[in-house]
Parts: C-alpha cells; structure tokens; sequence
C-alpha cells in the first residue's frame, strides 16, 4: 500500500492535466484532418496535430526535439505540402469525391487495432517504471542524432527539394 501512496506523491497533476488537454486537441484536429472534405483545410489541421506533438514534447522536458519537430514538419514538411496542394491545382473549396466507397469498414478496423494495440501496451509494461536519466546537452543529442545519420538527411533535403521542382513542373501553364 505504501508503493501506491509513493507512486502517487510523485505524480505532477498539472502535467497530467496538460498532456489531457493537449491530446484531446490533438485528437480532435486528427479527426478533422481525415472527415473534412477540404485539402487544405485538412493540411491545416494537420499543422495543429503536429503542433500538439510539439507541444508534448515541451511537456516532456525535451525542448530540442520540440523545436526541431516545429521546424522541420511544421515549418518544412507542412509549408511543402501547402505548396504542393497549391501547385498541382487542387479543387478550391469542398471535394465531394475524396472518400473510398469502403470506408465505413475503416472504423470497426480501426477500433480493433486500438483495442489490440492498447492491451499489448498495458499487458506488456503495466509494471514498468522508468528510471530517470541525466540531462543530455543538445550538443550530444544533435552529434549522436547527425553523426551516422547525416548523410540520409542531406538525401531527404534533396528529395524535397526534387518534389517542389517537380511540383512546379507539373503546375506550369504552357
């Protein structure tokens, strides 16, 4: 009994509220990102869950990854997906054939896979604390992270970069 009352002091509550918070907005832009019936509207949803994401990870003390989760997906990834939506000549406005016909079967497969998953999860680490590790310098984060992995993210740079072109190809008027 006495484990359980140690557990319990060691919780932060407002945390635990934000990270509520947080992911009910999360969950709530998901679920227009893929029920809406506009494309940009539906990226810009998707900027407010990867803003969430950010937002997470700020309540998680890791800033460096927050930071570098608003500027490569939000402020990359996402302004490149607005570009391409805009260059190819998307529908202005609501589409009305954006839906596969066999999408009803989508929910009960989601919800299983929820459900599986959920219980693997608390099956599997219901017992698990996780123990408290130093504080990493954002130097060591950002050599360990780029230093094998450099060369794959110079290649994505260049494939973003060859969508765009290929984006602007595509939605030239000639």
């Amino acid at each position: 009994m006495s484990s359980v009352l140690l557990a319990a002091e060691d919780v932060n509550v407002a945390q635990n509220v934000g990270f509520g918070i947080i992911a009910a907005i999360m969950i709530f832009a998901a679920l227009c990102v893929v029920s809406t019936k506009n494309v940009v509207h539906a990226a810009l949803w998707l900027i407010v869950v990867l803003g969430g994401v950010a937002a997470q990870y700020v309540l998680a003390a890791a800033e460096f990854v927050a930071v570098s989760q608003v500027l490569v997906y939000i402020g990359a990834v996402m302004v490149l997906f607005l570009f391409g939506i805009m260059l190819t000549r998307a529908q202005i406005g609501r589409e009305t054939n954006l839906n596969n016909p066999g999408w009803a079967l989508g929910i009960p497969v989601a919800a299983l896979l929820l459900g599986v998953l959920a219980w693997v999860i608390v099956d599997d680490y219901e017992d698990t604390v996780v123990a408290d590790r130093p504080p990493t310098s954002t130097e060591s984060l950002s050599d360990g992270f780029l230093g094998p992995y450099l060369v794959p993210f110079l290649a994505l740079s260049f494939v973003l970069l060859a969508a765009a072109i290929g984006a602007i190809v595509l939605a030239r008027k000639d």
